[in-house]
């Protein structure tokens, strides 16, 4: 509706209010109106965020863009202005202020001291010579706004396809198994198939296909 309003403002000496607001589905000529009385606070306001946020730019300068709204709003009102949070959060959004942040690494996989180490079937041979013969497996982990989601994918080595995928919000075996599970009900798997992955601690027989977990961690730290 701004947009309309907008529109009936730039070109209502040309046509009329009346007759824009019935072309443009305007419901009330009397909300234009209220609109267009509103204007001046609108633009004050407009003034007032530009003004916040060359502070807020300063601030996020002088600490070399590690802070975020949380921080700036302490800054700013450690310098005598009362802010919001929320409005501080707002402005950096619209102009695309972001603290950086240092998330310290973490570890996708526990090794199970207890379990017997799988024989390493792969070898370091990361080749395949044909599709669904030999597969590799990997986690990954995806910041979001509501948590960490994490990433299990199912790797063919005769063509680097990723032909089986699962995510959730924890690590254990079943992420893995539901990666590979899904590539074997795509017909992406041949029988006696080998699945290798670092730390893989599962053995998994969808429909009685074996898929061996040649799962011993490299000396070398290399990853699948």
């Amino acid at each position: 509706m701004t947009h309309r309003y907008r529109f009936i403002s730039e070109h209502h000496a040309t046509y009329g209010v009346t007759r824009l607001c019935r072309v443009l589905a305007v419901p009330r000529r009397q909300g234009y109106y209220e609109w267009l009385a509103a204007q001046p606070a609108r633009q004050q306001r407009t003034e007032a965020d530009d003004d916040l946020a060359e502070h807020i730019r300063a601030i996020h300068g002088e600490h070399n863009g590690s802070y975020g709204s949380p921080r700036v709003t302490d800054e700013l009102r450690r310098q005598g202005r009362p802010v919001n949070r929320k409005r501080v959060a707002r402005i950096m959004r619209e102009r695309g202020i972001a603290g950086i942040t240092r998330r310290r690494r973490r570890s996708l996989t526990k090794q199970d001291t207890a379990a017997a180490p799988a024989p390493d079937l792969i070898g370091r041979d990361f080749t395949a010579a044909a599709p669904g013969q030999r597969l590799v497996g990997d986690i990954t982990y995806l910041p979001t706004a509501e948590g960490w989601l994490y990433l299990a994918t199912t790797i063919d080595l005769f063509n680097r396809e990723i032909v089986g995928y699962a995510m959730a919000e924890h690590m254990r075996a079943d992420l893995v198994c539901r990666a590979v599970r899904l590539a074997h009900m795509r017909g992406l798997v041949e029988p006696d198939a080998i699945f290798h992955s670092d730390y893989a601690e599962v053995c998994v027989k969808p429909r009685n296909r074996r898929i061996a977990c040649a799962a011993r961690r490299c000396p070398s730290g290399s990853s699948a």
